[in-house]
């Protein structure tokens, strides 16, 4: 089986015991369109060696539209979440550096078509220590752990040079933050979140503001704007990144 469909697998299993246990505690899913821009490097090496590359100014790549989907079970002090977060950028553009990538040389002003994919699997763990989400006006503080899972492939085709080569890794980042909230009942509410952590080559801060409205109790939509710096320098593959932009959509509770 493959890592994602264990990552699926796990955090469904997760949640639907916890479901079965606390059946009168508040589930939300949510379902939205994020809209993200690029900016970093990235590099295909052999040994280490490779010319790293410029997604802006060399590979012209375009923003990443697409649909997440999150659902977070509320235990008391407790939040359990599972998000799905896909990342699609791709372009063309002209060189403005010389080296190689994965150990085919390229030279400046070559024409390069690229494609840079980067699924991202969160389970999220927060636990409130203030959590004052019975009263008309609410407020919640807490700690938050997380696994992301970084499912990511550079494709990198020198159309001038005749070349195409492509790398991917799967890398598993945890982070530690935090996360609030602050909201007047179940109708409006701003959630913050930030999560960070860095070991050996690699690190990943997401951080994310966002407000809900909700009309009818158990229906909304959201918005918000989230920021990802990430590094993966792992397996021969080289990413070193940030993407930003704002997100909407739909939200259900039961």
């Amino acid at each position: 089986m493959c890592i994602k469909a264990r990552v699926v697998m796990m955090a469904l299993f997760l949640i639907c015991s916890s479901v079965n246990t606390y059946a009168d505690e508040l589930v939300m899913a949510k379902t939205g369109y994020q809209l993200l821009s690029p900016s970093g490097s990235i590099a295909g090496t052999v040994n280490g060696v490779g010319q790293k590359v410029n997604i802006e100014r060399d590979l012209s790549l375009d923003d990443s539209e697409d649909v997440t989907a999150e659902i977070a079970l509320q235990l008391g002090d407790s939040r359990l979440s599972f998000n799905y977060l896909p990342i699609k950028f791709s372009g063309t553009g002209n060189l403005k550096v010389a080296g190689t990538f994965n150990g085919q040389g390229f030279s400046i002003n070559d024409l390069v078509k690229s494609d840079l994919s980067l699924d991202l699997y969160d389970i999220g763990y927060t636990y409130y220590f203030i959590n004052m989400d019975d009263l008309p006006s609410r407020f919640q503080l807490g700690m938050e752990l997380a696994v992301k899972i970084a499912d990511a492939e550079v494709k990198f085709n020198d159309i001038t040079a005749g070349f195409v080569e492509s790398e991917s890794v799967t890398a598993p980042i945890p982070t530690i933050g935090a996360r609030t909230r602050i909201a007047l009942a179940d109708v409006v509410g701003i959630t913050g979140r930030v999560g960070y952590l860095e070991y050996e080559d690699n690190h990943f801060l997401d951080a994310e503001a966002q407000v809900e409205f909700s009309p009818l109790p158990m229906v909304g939509i959201y918005g918000g704007y989230r920021y990802f710096d990430l590094k993966i320098d792992e397996d021969d593959v080289f990413i070193e990144t940030d993407f930003s932009g704002p997100f909407v959509g739909a939200l259900v509770r039961f």
